[in-house]
């Protein structure tokens, strides 16, 4: 009877540690009552990213539907950034060379600067990347749009300052979203050791998808 409640207690043990590590979900979060026959259920409501409609490098529309069920990395940039983009866009690259050529994963960086940052000019900038537009997509649209799917949806900072070198000020995080538009975890886009463990998190992503 002892070998039992030994064999049990490791059968626990393993089971436990079997569990797959799941990413948090970011922003805040409802409880929702719904009535399923007859019973009363309560349902948790994550924030999402909002829905949006922005142009790429190649003058097509990109919406919500774009990255309907896909993993995607989103950053804010502008292409004569003087201070961090320069080291952003040499860490997205790593990541974007990893995850090439898979379906499941979309790369949005986004403008800050509309009015300078033109179609021509991302078409430009994202070539001189690797980018084809097809999997690292480079957005424009209206300004405050853009700054408020920053701030409201992707948890970052993205607005004019003067004060700053190049005119603006701008979050270097690298934003990890699911295929339901949750935000799975926030990382700095100028750190090598973050950029590692985004990486680490978008594989467990994948599988929990």
């Amino acid at each position: 009877m002892k070998f039992v409640y030994v064999a049990f207690a490791m059968l626990l043990v393993v089971g436990a540690c079997s569990e797959k590590k799941k990413l948090p979900i970011l922003g805040n979060r409802a409880a929702v009552e719904r009535l399923i026959d007859g019973k009363l259920q309560i349902d948790t409501l994550y924030a999402t990213v909002a829905d949006f409609s922005l142009s790429n490098q190649d003058g097509k529309t990109i919406t919500q539907e774009t990255v309907k069920g896909k993993i995607y990395i989103a950053d804010f940039f502008f292409a004569s950034c003087p201070t961090i983009c320069p080291i952003m866009k040499k860490q997205m690259i790593r990541v974007f060379e990893k995850y090439k050529g898979d379906t499941g994963i979309l790369f949005l960086s986004h403008t800050i600067d509309p009015e300078h940052d033109t179609i021509a000019l991302l078409k430009d900038y994202a070539t001189r990347l690797g980018s084809d537009g097809t999997q690292w997509m480079f957005l424009t649209g209206e300004r405050e749009q853009i700054y408020e799917l920053a701030e409201k949806g992707y948890y970052a900072t993205a607005m004019p300052d003067s004060l700053e070198p190049g005119g603006y000020v701008h979050s270097g995080g690298f934003i990890l979203v699911d295929g339901q538009r949750r935000v799975r975890g926030i990382y700095n886009g100028t750190d090598e050791k973050e950029v590692d463990q985004l990486m680490l998190d978008m594989d467990l992503l994948k599988n929990e998808q």
